[in-house]
């Protein structure tokens, strides 16, 4: 179901809790969001939706990756950038890295590993920002 965006600051800023298999509609509306917002949007965290997860979907390539309980474990290649968002006002300067290792559970709570760059590692970088309750 495609859900309205949040744009509360103060939910926003809020940590988001682990996802467990309660969430997994939550995971499948946040994918139903980011799908309607393909012309404007290349990422989307939980509590864009109104959901205080650990839930992200990312565009990867022509493909939506949905990624539950997402950590970054290894990091390289730091630069600065400028990044808008759905849920705030503006563009924002901040610290991203072309490289990250990322590990998280799949739909059906699988363990991943994969490595992302460029883009896809920026949108990723942005949404579990997200997650933590950064604003950018």
């Amino acid at each position: 179901m495609i859900k309205t965006i949040i744009r509360d600051t103060f939910f926003l800023s809020q940590p988001s809790l682990p996802a467990g298999p309660d969430d997994l509609e939550a995971a499948r509306d946040l994918y139903d969001t980011l799908d309607a917002h393909r012309e404007d949007c290349v990422g989307m965290a939980a509590n864009m939706i109104g959901i205080g997860r650990r839930i992200i979907a990312v565009r990867d390539g022509e493909a939506i990756l949905l990624m539950l309980n997402p950590e970054i474990i290894k990091a390289a290649g730091p630069y600065r950038t400028s990044e808008g968002c759905l849920s705030l006002d503006g563009q924002r300067e901040t610290l991203r890295y072309r490289s990250v290792k990322m590990k998280w559970q799949d739909e059906a709570f699988k363990p991943k590993i994969r490595t992302f760059t460029g883009f896809t590692a920026q949108i990723i970088q942005h949404e579990i920002d997200h997650l933590r309750g950064v604003l950018i």
